[in-house]
């Protein structure tokens, strides 16, 4: 197993002193795909990421938004870049933006006037399972609304983070071939938390749909199953296939942390990460560690 300098592309930092965060602020919790997250709601800042990730070379960090408060969706953007000059990080950062909103392309404008902004991440309506799945919902990849305002992402230089479940990446497949200059990369491997044989099928089926289109990229993470610790014996089938589908140049290792520690340490993920791909070729390995993220972020 060989050590590769990491770039990490999806992680958050987060201070609940600012109150600029519902889900971790507020009262109530929010239906969460991993359960209970309580033990994520503390102030997770740049100091608690490196004692996280203590024991392996992490060189560089790209910030994905956190749910910062929708009203002030650039208002995270300034605090990173103020966290930047203090700490030296992160290194990159993927900002909150609305596509439906009417002041969309104002939004993308201020996150882009920003120089370490590189990407816009918006969860796009989704349904809760494949036998729910309905087209063309509103709010989703195929809502006019949502592409009206996508189609600007590449005035302003950004590309485009998608967290969505499998079973809508025919939507993303077709976002992809009708903005073919927009880059858009999946996060968290599609979700595939259902390990069933029909599952892992019909992930897979999804996968190579998507992956099919040339503008595609892939975070592997966020691999957790709600209920079990995060261990390579479990996840190295999604592993090694996510990274035959989109091959190691459009794939990439992440931590998702904090929020991932709800399934396993980081050292626990990023050992077992170097674990399943220890007999691919070192080229691939550095690709999946570093140089994928390094070309798609330009972390500074």
């Amino acid at each position: 197993m060989s050590d590769f300098p990491i770039i990490d592309p999806h992680h958050h930092f987060w201070d609940l002193g600012m109150n600029k965060h519902p889900w971790l602020n507020g009262q109530e919790t929010i239906p969460f795909r991993y359960g209970d997250y309580a033990a994520i709601r503390r102030n997770f800042l740049v100091e608690d990421y490196l004692a996280a990730a203590s024991g392996h070379d992490v060189v560089k960090t790209v910030h994905m938004e956190a749910e910062w408060d929708p009203a002030d969706p650039v208002g995270e953007t300034a605090w990173l870049h103020d966290l930047h000059d203090a700490t030296g990080y992160p290194h990159a950062l993927i900002g909150q933006a609305w596509f439906r909103r009417d002041d969309i392309e104002t939004v993308l404008q201020g996150h882009a006037a920003y120089p370490l902004a590189r990407s816009i991440r918006q969860k796009p309506a989704a349904t809760p399972s494949p036998e729910a799945f309905a087209p063309e919902l509103p709010g989703s990849m195929a809502d006019p609304a949502f592409r009206e305002g996508f189609r600007h992402l590449r005035r302003h230089g950004l590309h485009y983070d998608l967290q969505t479940p499998w079973w809508h990446l025919g939507e993303a497949a077709a976002l992809a071939r009708d903005f073919p200059d927009t880059l858009i990369v999946l996060n968290h491997t599609g979700l595939p938390s259902d390990r069933s044989a029909s599952g892992i099928a019909g992930w897979r089926e999804a996968m190579e749909r998507f992956a099919d289109r040339p503008n595609t990229a892939v975070k592997i993470s966020g691999i957790g199953v709600p209920g079990a610790a995060w261990t390579a014996d479990l996840n190295r089938d999604v592993v090694l296939e996510t990274i035959r589908i989109f091959g190691a140049d459009r794939a990439m290792f992440a931590s998702n942390y904090p929020v991932d520690s709800l399934c396993g340490a980081f050292g626990e993920i990023y050992s077992g990460f170097k674990e399943i791909v220890g007999a691919l070729p070192a080229a691939d390995q550095r690709a999946l560690f570093h140089d994928t993220a390094a070309r798609i972020y330009r972390p500074v």
